[in-house]
């Protein structure tokens, strides 16, 4: 986790947004080095591979479903 002064951030405000961004790390604002502010990412991006690469080659389809069932709906 990162710490910067008031100071600093003010002057480099776009830079360290665009860190949290990119990296999802949190920063620490500090006030005379007494933690005052956190900023964090809303929402941190993750690949699709992160979030079902486990899921790969498990899962099947079952071509079934998608054939027609007309003798179902003969009135």
């Amino acid at each position: 986790m990162k710490r910067v002064s008031k100071g600093v951030l003010k002057a480099k405000m776009l830079e360290f947004f665009r860190q949290v961004e990119e990296t999802g790390e949190e920063i620490i604002v500090t006030d005379n080095n007494i933690p005052t502010l956190k900023v964090i990412p809303l929402k941190s991006k993750k690949r699709v591979e992160e979030i079902f690469g486990s899921w790969r080659g498990n899962v099947t389809i079952d071509d079934s479903i998608l054939k027609p069932e007309t003798d179902e709906w003969v009135v």
